[in-house]
């Protein structure tokens, strides 16, 4: 007998690539469309009620994130949002409230982000899905792959809070400071757009860490063709003291995901220069460690070196 082999998501964008003729694609998160001499950068994400909404997240928070989602990876590219299109799947039976509070959390992020949102499609199902579409124009984008020897390694941070927060709303954890700060990290996601949009032109190379620290550090050292070395882990003291075991440390910091800040490397000389835009802009950035001749990640912790493996989110695994 024959076992079907159970596919993930790479899988399956790859049958759909090939499908589209597309051999040798190579994801940069943002899409390039050429209008002769201008270029048309496009974004696009879903967040479904099921697997991306806590009963305990608030629907105008979560039409909020829907966006962020998509802010986050432009932040990532250097690339200014400009028009936004919306398209909602709405079960029959949800009250008006809720629907005015879907609307609030849209024109909340469109005017926290600056850009306009022109237009959508509505439809009825069994549960409520946001699929939102960003439109932006640069002259250029910020890759994966453009980090060099030498170059350092920043995070935009800090990492840890958003596991923590996740697990809270999904159980019954009695609330604390921390408890309570993680819960607001994961339902008030704070893409660094306009440190980007100031700085990203120093940059490398950079990516959107929303599927995990190691999924994000992992592929841009493997489409860099270079090997990351971490030194240092990019949290802050009570996050060190909130945690029991190394192991659990690694976990929220590298391996949880929905944090939407980015990585992204720079050459030495340029570091003053970052640090001097952060700072006016009050941007929390933390510098990680640094590219060397090699592959993969190497994680330094407590006077030890070890490879640091993807275990970021991944649909369908």
């Amino acid at each position: 007998m024959r076992v079907m082999k159970k596919l993930d998501e790479s899988a399956i964008i790859n049958i759909f690539q090939k499908k589209f003729g597309n051999k040798n694609f190579v994801s940069e998160d943002v899409e390039t469309i050429q209008f002769g001499k201008e270029k048309i950068f496009v974004k696009t994400d879903t967040l479904v009620q099921s697997t991306d909404i806590p009963q305990k997240m608030g629907l105008k928070d979560a039409a909020r994130k829907s966006i962020v989602a998509c802010i986050s990876d432009f932040a990532s590219k250097g690339i200014k949002p400009e028009y936004g299109i919306i398209s909602v799947n709405l079960p029959k039976s949800i009250p008006k409230q809720a629907v005015n509070d879907i609307a609030d959390g849209f024109k909340k992020a469109a005017q926290e982000f600056g850009f306009s949102i022109v237009g959508g499609d509505t439809n009825q199902g069994k549960e409520i899905v946001f699929n939102v579409c960003i439109f932006g124009k640069s002259k250029k984008i910020v890759t994966r792959r453009g980090s060099k020897q030498g170059d350092l390694i920043f995070v935009t941070g800090p990492f840890g809070y958003t596991p923590i927060g996740l697990k809270s709303l999904l159980s019954k954890t009695r609330k604390n400071k921390i408890i309570s700060k993680s819960i607001n990290y994961f339902l008030k996601p704070n893409p660094k757009l306009e440190f980007a949009l100031k700085s990203s032109k120093y940059f490398s190379s950079a990516m959107d860490s929303s599927d995990g620290l190691s999924t994000t550090l992992n592929t841009m050292a493997n489409q860099s063709g270079k090997k990351f070395d971490i030194t240092k882990i990019p949290i802050k003291a009570e996050i060190q003291n909130y945690v029991k075991t190394k192991k659990q440390l690694i976990d929220l910091v590298f391996h949880g995901g929905e944090e939407y800040e980015f990585v992204f490397t720079i050459n030495p000389k340029d570091k003053t220069k970052i640090e001097k835009i952060a700072k006016s802009l009050r941007t929390p950035i933390i510098e990680i460690g640094i590219v060397s001749p090699g592959k993969g990640v190497q994680l330094e912790q407590d006077y030890e070196k070890n490879i640091l493996t993807d275990l970021g989110w991944s649909h369908f695994n």
